[in-house]
């Protein structure tokens, strides 16, 4: 990084290649396609006297920046050196090189870049931003710290996630004792654990995961605001709600992370609905701001006297298998993910997810900040 926090340019790389993952085929009609051809990652640049294919060639890893301009250059005599220069710096700004020399992060180890091999490339797949290399996303999430609550079903698979993801520190919070009922889709618990207190069989099954991560665990139940502003007082990065009780929970959750100024994400399932809301203050619309637009969004055509609950009634229990549990736990993980190291890019203020009845409709909601919004909005001047 530059010393007012900017990337470095090209020119700062020792070797730029072109990402494997990224790697540059032509088209038919000469065209240079980058990015694989994933939506959202790709791109396709013209080029009408093939020195963008050459240079895409010379980006091997293998030269400096300036070996890879006379590499262009010998091809193609008529092309100007800043024209190279320039076409460098944009593949690189548009995230699809890094630097075949870059240094590893001193913050990880030999078997840490064995462990994380495999979650790295990925990271550097989405990752369409300009950098050096992709272990500073993984030396990131070696250093967050993360509270969890809730370790039923959703916050199993989240925190069994994150452990095996690399996060620093995790503290999860659970006030229950393991039940043969929640077998069916609660990863980090087996028969042996039937009446023992859920936080502390998680923590054992979670540092059998990952011995590198600082796993801590309570048993403990929330009961208001103040017993939330407790757990976060001893300062994260991000907090994961898993837990869907007591009712009021995600408010208390939302007022809390507003006066901290601690992002967090809350994530369940409602039958085949698995959802993921990711907020964070001053960053969109807040979890009240929202759950005020999807009331207003809704049309349920209620008749006098009758309540949302008619609409959509409540069990003492959720419906759920392993497969909505999973889903939540993991997109879960990908949101904390995202959030923690900026890959991929993640708008905060929106809910998402997936329909098990209707596949082809992937759900996004995002409604705008509200000025009069009880939690977030500008308060009435005196």
């Amino acid at each position: 990084m530059t010393p007012d926090g900017r990337p470095e340019p090209v020119s700062g790389l020792r070797r730029p290649r072109v990402k494997p993952e990224h790697r540059a085929y032509r088209t038919v009609d000469g065209n240079v396609r980058i990015g694989s051809v994933v939506y959202g990652i790709g791109a396709e640049v013209t080029d009408p006297d093939g020195w963008i294919w050459t240079l895409t060639e010379a980006l091997d890893g293998s030269r400096a920046p300036a070996e890879a301009v006379t590499q262009v250059l010998a091809r193609h005599p008529g092309v100007e050196p800043s024209s190279v220069t320039e076409a460098m710096d944009d593949l690189y700004e548009a995230g699809f090189l890094e630097d075949a020399g870059a240094e590893p992060s001193a913050a990880l180890t030999d078997e840490d870049r064995e462990r994380y091999s495999r979650g790295v490339t990925l990271l550097r797949w989405m990752d369409l931003s300009p950098r050096a290399t992709a272990w500073e996303l993984q030396a990131r999430l070696r250093s967050a710290r993360v509270l969890l609550l809730g370790l039923g079903g959703t916050g199993g698979f989240a925190a069994q996630g994150l452990a095996a993801s690399g996060v620093g520190r995790m503290h999860c919070v659970d006030g229950d004792v393991v039940e043969l009922s929640n077998l069916n889709r609660q990863p980090l618990y087996h028969e042996s654990d039937i009446g023992r207190p859920k936080a502390a069989a998680a923590a054992a099954a979670l540092k059998s995961v990952n011995s590198r991560v600082a796993v801590t665990a309570e048993r403990r139940e929330v009961h208001g605001p103040d017993d939330l502003a407790a757990l976060l007082a001893p300062g994260y990065d991000l907090l994961l709600l898993c837990a869907d009780r007591p009712p009021e929970i995600r408010r208390w959750a939302n007022r809390v992370c507003l006066a901290a100024g601690i992002p967090w994400l809350d994530a369940g399932y409602r039958g085949p609905l698995v959802t993921v809301g990711v907020h964070a203050p001053g960053r969109g619309a807040c979890w009240e701001c929202h759950r005020a637009g999807e009331v207003e969004r809704r049309d349920l055509r209620l008749g006098a006297g009758q309540d949302e609950e008619a609409a959509s009634p409540r069990m003492e229990w959720n419906p759920v298998n392993a497969v909505t549990a999973g889903l939540s736990g993991h997109l879960l993980v990908y949101a904390a993910i995202a959030l923690l190291t900026g890959v991929p890019e993640m708008e905060p203020g929106f809910r998402f997810g997936l329909n098990l009845m209707a596949l082809s409709e992937p759900l996004e909601e995002r409604f705008e900040r509200r000025p009069d919004c009880p939690a977030c909005g500008t308060p009435p001047r005196a």
